[in-house]
C-alpha cells in the first residue's frame, strides 16, 4: 500500500523492450537506501517489484497488462517519474489509501495559474471512472495524492488543484496540455460501487439504500 506522497522524482535510464513486455531501470538516490528484490515501489503511480538494484539503480518489469493500461508505455531515457516505496506499517500516513491499481489514464485538456496554485484539467480516456469520482475526495494522478476541486461526466472532464510545493517535488512540474496521467480513484469509492452493483443491484436500480433493505441483506441486526 502506498499513501500518495512522493519521496522522489527519479530518472528512466534504460527501456527493454519486447513487444507489450518491458524492463525499466531507473535511477534514484533518497529511496534507494534501503531498496531489496521483491520490494513494491509505486512508479508514476503503477506498483512494480524490483528486480535488480545496484550503483543508484533498480529493475522493474512491466507486463502486457500494465503496459496496455498505464502511461509507463510512453516512457523514453531520460523521462522522470514519481517514485513512493510501499509504506510500512506503523508509518505515519499523510496522504489516502493508495494500491498502485491504476484504473486508467487520461490527458490533460488545460493547465492554468489560479493565485499560487496550479489547476490541472483532465480528461479521462475511460468515463466510467467518474462513478468513483466525488467532489474533495481523493484521486490519485501519477501516484500524487490530490484532492478533486470538481467532476463533471457530462463534459468528461474533472480538475485539481496543485500546491508550489507538491509541483516543485513532483514529475507533474513537466506535463503540459496534451500528456498523459495515470489514475486511480479512491479505493473506498470503488467498493462501495462494485457492493452496490453486485451484491445490492435492487437497491441501487432504486435510488439508494433504506434501512429496510440493509436489514434485508443481512448488514443490520
Amino acid at each position: 500500500m502506498f499513501t500518495g506522497l512522493i519521496e522522489e522524482v527519479g530518472t528512466l535510464r534504460r527501456v527493454f523492450r519486447q513487444g507489450e513486455a518491458m524492463i525499466l531501470t531507473i535511477a534514484a538516490e533518497r529511496i534507494m537506501d534501503d531498496v531489496r528484490l521483491g520490494d513494491s515501489i509505486a512508479v508514476n503511480g503503477v506498483c512494480l517489484t524490483v528486480v535488480a538494484a545496484d550503483h543508484g539503480e533498480f529493475s522493474a518489469d512491466v507486463m502486457p497488462e500494465t503496459f496496455r493500461h498505464t502511461n509507463l508505455s510512453e516512457l523514453a531515457p531520460g523521462s522522470p517519474v514519481n517514485l513512493e516505496r510501499a509504506m510500512r506499517a506503523g508509518g505515519r500516513f499523510g496522504g489516502h489509501i493508495v494500491q498502485g491499481h491504476v484504473d486508467g489514464t487520461g490527458v490533460i485538456s488545460e493547465r492554468r495559474a489560479e493565485a499560487n496554485a496550479v489547476v490541472f484539467t483532465v480528461e479521462p480516456h475511460r468515463k466510467e471512472l467518474f462513478r468513483h469520482m466525488v467532489p474533495q475526495g481523493s484521486v490519485a494522478l501519477d501516484g500524487i495524492s490530490l484532492t478533486i476541486v470538481d467532476a463533471d461526466a457530462g463534459s468528461g472532464r474533472f480538475r485539481v488543484s496543485i500546491i508550489p510545493h507538491t509541483l516543485r517535488e513532483t514529475a507533474l512540474q513537466r506535463k503540459r496540455p496534451g500528456d498523459t496521467v495515470n489514475i486511480e480513484c479512491d479505493v473506498l469509492g470503488k467498493y462501495v460501487d462494485h457492493l452496490l452493483r453486485t451484491r445490492l443491484p435492487d437497491a441501487a436500480a432504486s435510488g439508494g439504500l433504506t434501512e429496510a433493505k440493509l436489514r434485508e441483506y443481512g448488514f443490520m441486526a
